[in-house]
């Protein structure tokens, strides 16, 4: 079977991701994630990153259930990830987390299903059917005895139930992976991590390639945290091809056989942010851009809940 243009063929043979999705993390009014997934698969994009904890999943059911109806674009156009919380992680919880997804979604499938996190924290609700962690008195989540194993045996049921095509994992490192490896049955096709030029990670990518495991890039232009949109030389390879700063960066990631998936609720960028598919970026581009790293992280497990998993 020929791979289709523009994705990347996962470690199954079988199944291709697309080099570039809408990411859907926090909208903050309602209806701009639904428009944004409509403007993003009217205009070409046919990859939506998605996940429990955005809590956003049902608005984005509605827009594809109105994307369907017209007829153009079918289910089986599109790929669909989402994400497995980390209060989600029991075994007795999985399958039920899953579930909630695909019906808030209207979907019978995802094709992608990934842990979001390798830690598990203490659900909060005695049913386990919400996302809520239970917080220490410092306001932290409470760690919950449960091993990756556990949680990804029954991820794999997932595949072998028809739930899910593909399953993976997200913000691993490479001793976090290792493990998975021990005695994983069905290998993790996707790494989701932060990743862009100032945080280039060629080590974890070297190791995903290795493995035949396919590196996701979220946060790409650094969440705004930093200032990637600003920086010089970007902007000078930028002017020479014509495109954009963040035109750039996602080629840069593309050509480096890594997955990128920015988030915008404007429709001009999110139609702008899918605009490299005309342009090459030269060897000595790459090499000036892979310079530019310096280790520089925007979204930390420590700051966020005391837990130094990158340090």
């Amino acid at each position: 079977m020929s791979q289709p243009q523009n994705t990347f063929k996962l470690n199954d043979g079988i199944h291709h991701i697309p080099m570039i999705g809408l990411g859907t993390f926090n909208g903050t009014k309602q209806g701009e994630v639904g428009n944004a997934v409509k403007v993003a698969l009217k205009s070409g994009y046919r990859h939506i990153d998605g996940a429990a904890f955005y809590s956003n999943e049902k608005e984005i059911g509605h827009s594809l259930k109105e994307v369907f109806a017209e007829g153009e674009i079918k289910r089986e156009d599109i790929f669909y990830v989402s994400k497995l919380w980390n209060s989600c992680h029991r075994a007795s919880l999985v399958r039920k987390h899953c579930e909630k997804t695909l019906e808030d979604l209207g979907l019978e499938y995802l094709d992608l299903y990934l842990i979001h996190w390798p830690i598990a924290f203490e659900n909060a609700d005695p049913s386990g059917l919400t996302t809520e962690s239970l917080k220490d008195e410092k306001g932290y989540p409470i760690i919950a005895p449960i091993s990756i194993r556990e949680t990804w045996q029954e991820m794999e049921k997932l595949v072998e139930n028809g739930l899910v095509k593909s399953i993976g994992v997200s913000n691993f490192n490479v001793q976090n992976l290792l493990d998975l490896l021990t005695y994983a049955k069905i290998k993790p096709a996707v790494n989701q991590v932060e990743l862009h030029p100032y945080l280039s990670q060629p080590n974890l990518k070297d190791f995903c390639d290795r493995h035949g495991i396919i590196l996701t890039a979220y946060s790409p232009l650094g969440q705004g945290k930093c200032d990637l949109l600003t920086n010089e030389l970007l902007k000078s390879i930028a002017d020479k091809h014509n495109k954009t700063i963040a035109n750039i960066i996602f080629k840069w990631l593309c050509q480096r056989g890594i997955v990128t998936i920015p988030k915008s609720s404007n429709p001009s960028r999110i139609i702008e942010n899918f605009n490299i598919f005309d342009f090459q970026l030269s060897n000595d581009d790459m090499e000036k851009i892979n310079s530019l790293n310096s280790n520089l992280r925007t979204c930390s497990p420590t700051r966020m809940w005391n837990i130094p998993l990158f340090d």
